[in-house]
């Protein structure tokens, strides 16, 4: 390096030398300047560390007046420091007070200084300080400088990462790295969750950044990424690459990451300047990030989550570490945080430590939003760059009813807060008194609270919540969390317990509805264009017959003696149910031939999902027992507008006339046929959506645990005559200029309803 004493290389092993030390955190940031200021044949060198409160602290220096350490303190918006804070890159100057943003503090004595070299102190891509380096004399830094300074900013956050600064910093004016922030998120699953962060996808943490023997650390990593390459090149070839959760798309844009030469070469002049194979990669994606985070083409923010994809699976081929925390790893409270989920990857964790979810993504109605409510899980989506900015085991709390989270809340909130869940202990006391009491409106009418459940935990809120039953249980959970196709006396064994746990009260049975984004770890995927509208549900089961027929014979033998009641979901069709419920009358006669006890009677019925249904109503109420809505799916379909894209997902309000008047409809169709008529989609879980629904003549409903309380509460107050006087003109104006929601809810507070 031109101009420097002994070239990078030698920094860093003097800078190891540093950070050995027993030492108190000042000198070592003392020394360390002047390590830097020597080897860059530099008069000043000075570290300037991010505050909690967003301004730029000067911490040590070498050159500057020693006085103005701990004193001199500038804003983000302020002076060159600034600048490079502000926008996360390097700022090379050869006449440093020409720049218009330049600013002078005369308490530092840097007017006499005229060539200025700052980089940021960057981690995961965010700011938490700058370096500087300057000159008396008019000097251009060159890009190898640059680059030295860049991998010697690296080892500084690593410092200001492990916590070793703090002790230097007055009350309120921590390093930002450990800052409280308040994130805002759109609420997913009701409920208050403290606790620590577990990242679902954790980003491997690199400790040894300085290289002993900087070819074998270039072999290291010329070896990585020929596996890393291998690796992606075999699962685009794999037919069934989806087992795994990953889309062809996607792996496309890793292959083109994986071979770009501009990220090799990065890398590996980054070793070359002293790194290890691990620190490379670190360096390079934090700076990556840092710039693709600051950027507004949308495309470039979503190829950002790639890219920090592609740096983890790297340095797991260099450490050999896993993909995530192991089960017994798990801290009590356990706080997911995530990009996305599955809900099989949901599943897999230990239930009884998570107390909440964090999600980059995630809509309202998404399948692993389902199955958070499910667990009673808290849960917030769409929060920013959450995976980014939370620590593994930083405190946070996930308001699941507010849409916020806090990480690394400061004491008054956390008080707050707990505060806050033992008053929802006392209000969730109050909805226990209303275990026992049946559910019947204020004009007298009865209204069924049912459960949605699908895991064996899900049992013992029958007897919790004093629901009517299990309107719908979803089998298809049991085989998501297998590690193999449930045997059919394992698929017996979980519809026995679910039976027994019921006693009289009646259970509704899915068949399998898989597909989507449900996808079975152990079966191959089918590759579509929108897997929502493909090879899914009662279409898979009626292809794969012996799959249903497993299913089915199963369901039969375990409601021997009581009744049993099945449905089949996203029936698009009456040919469909009619195919579906032969293959019932065939494993019947099958199981009488040879000798298994029967049900004492088998009522099959069928979800409405598919909005052709809808005009099949009175076709397919002569031939089902019973019929239940799938609001999600329904709503979904008729607005056109996938609940899993964020863009679209909540654009459309299911307490509409066009919604509403597809559910109008099917009630008054069950009315005529007199058969009994459900609503099992999360929209009955809102108590203002549940008034709407029982003024539509929905005297069923299935709903979460967690919100047969608030629903029923409601219930008990609401006089459904007059809602319906409310209601039913609404949904007959055809100006379309009536805002329904604001109107029942405006019925609901006139009439004293708790919402």
């Amino acid at each position: 390096m031109r101009g420097a004493l002994g070239g990078p290389r030698v920094l860093l092993r003097r800078l190891r030398e540093v950070m050995a030390e027993p030492v108190s955190a000042q000198d070592r940031l003392d020394k360390i300047v002047v390590l830097i200021a020597a080897n860059m044949v530099a008069e000043v060198c000075s570290v300037y560390v991010l505050r909690v409160d967003q301004t730029l602290e000067l911490y040590a220096t070498e050159g500057l007046n020693r006085d103005a350490v701990h004193l001199t303190v500038m804003r983000v918006d302020e002076g060159l420091v600034g600048h490079v804070a502000r926008e996360a890159e390097s700022l090379a100057l050869s006449d440093a007070q020409a720049h218009p943003e330049f600013a002078y503090r005369p308490e530092t004595g840097e007017e006499i200084y005229n060539s200025f070299l700052g980089v940021p102190i960057l981690r995961g891509g965010n700011t938490l300080g700058v370096l500087v380096v300057q000159n008396r004399a008019r000097r251009t830094y060159t890009e190898e400088e640059i680059e030295a300074l860049q991998t010697t900013a690296m080892v500084l956050a690593e410092m200001i990462a492990s916590g070793e600064l703090t002790a230097l910093a007055k009350p309120g004016a921590e390093p930002a790295i450990r800052r409280p922030v308040h994130l805002k998120g759109v609420p997913l699953a009701d409920g208050l969750g403290l606790g620590y962060v577990v990242l679902h996808e954790p980003r491997i943490k690199v400790t040894n950044v300085i290289a002993d023997d900087v070819m074998k650390e270039t072999e290291r990593l010329d070896a990585a990424i020929g596996k890393l390459r291998h690796a992606i090149d075999a699962m685009l070839e794999d037919d069934g690459l989806s087992k795994a959760g990953e889309h062809r798309d996607i792996l496309e844009a890793y292959r083109m990451f994986a071979h770009d030469r501009g990220w090799m070469h990065k890398m590996r002049e980054a070793v070359l300047s002293g790194l290890t194979a691990e620190g490379a990669v670190e360096r390079v994606q934090s700076d990556t990030r840092a710039r693709m985070m600051r950027a507004s083409d949308p495309y470039l923010r979503e190829r950002l989550h790639d890219l920090d994809d592609l740096a983890n699976r790297l340095l797991r081929e260099l450490t050999g570490r896993g993909r995530g925390m192991e089960r017994e790893a798990l801290p009590e409270n356990a706080i997911l945080v995530a990009r996305n989920m599955s809900p099989a990857a949901l599943l897999d964790y230990d239930r009884a430590r998570i107390r909440g979810l964090v999600l980059e993504e995630g809509g309202t109605t998404s399948h692993v939003t389902i199955v958070a409510r499910a667990l009673g899980i808290a849960a917030v989506g769409q929060v920013e760059n959450a995976a980014g900015l939370a620590d593994q085991g930083d405190p946070v709390i996930v308001d699941g009813q507010a849409g916020e989270v806090h990480l690394r809340p400061p004491g008054d909130v956390e008080e707050a807060y707990a505060e806050k869940v033992r008053y929802r202990a006392r209000r969730q006391a109050q909805y226990a008194a209303l275990r026992t009491r049946p559910s019947v409106t204020k004009d007298g009418l009865h209204i069924d609270l049912h459960l949605n459940a699908g895991l064996l935990v899900d049992l013992p809120h029958i007897a919790e919540t004093g629901a009517s039953g299990i309107g719908l249980f979803r089998t298809e959970l049991q085989f998501m969390i297998a590690s193999t196709f449930p045997r059919i006396s394992e698929q017996l064994k979980l519809y026995r317990a679910v039976l027994d746990a019921a006693g009289e009260r009646p259970v509704t049975f899915r068949t399998l509805d898989i597909g989507g984004d449900k996808v079975l770890p152990y079966m191959r995927a089918v590759e579509e264009e929108n897997p929502a509208l493909g090879w899914r549900a009662i279409r898979l089961g009626l292809d794969r017959p012996g799959l249903l027929r497993s299913q089915v014979r199963a369901l039969l033998r375990a409601g021997a003696g009581r009744e049993l009641r099945v449905m089949f979901p996203m029936v698009a069709a009456v040919e469909e149910f009619d195919h579906a419920r032969a293959i019932v009358e065939r494993e019947l006669t099958h199981l009488r031939k040879h000798g298994h006890g029967l049900p004492d009677r088998v009522f099959v019925g069928a979800m409405v999902e598919v909005p052709s249904l809808l005009f099949q109503l009175d076709e397919i109420l002569a031939r089902a027992d019973f019929l239940s809505v799938g609001s999600n799916d329904l709503v979904q379909f008729l607005y056109a507008a996938d609940r899993s894209n964020m863009r679209v997902a909540d654009r459309f309000d299911p307490l509409s006339a066009p919604a509403l008047r597809a559910f109008r409809m099917v009630a008054e169709a069950g009315s005529r046929h007199g058969k009994p008529i459900t609503l099992c989609g999360e929209l009955a879980s809102r108590p203002l959506e549940a008034v709407a629904l029982a003024a539509l003549g929905y005297r069923s409903l299935s709903v979460s645990p967690a919100s047969i309380g608030p629903v029923k509460a409601t219930l008990l107050e609401l006089d459904v005559a007059a809602a319906r006087k409310v209601l039913l003109p609404l949904l007959d104006d055809r100006t379309g200029t009536v805002d329904i929601r604001a109107t029942l809810r405006a019925f609901a507070l006139a009439s004293g309803l708790a919402l």
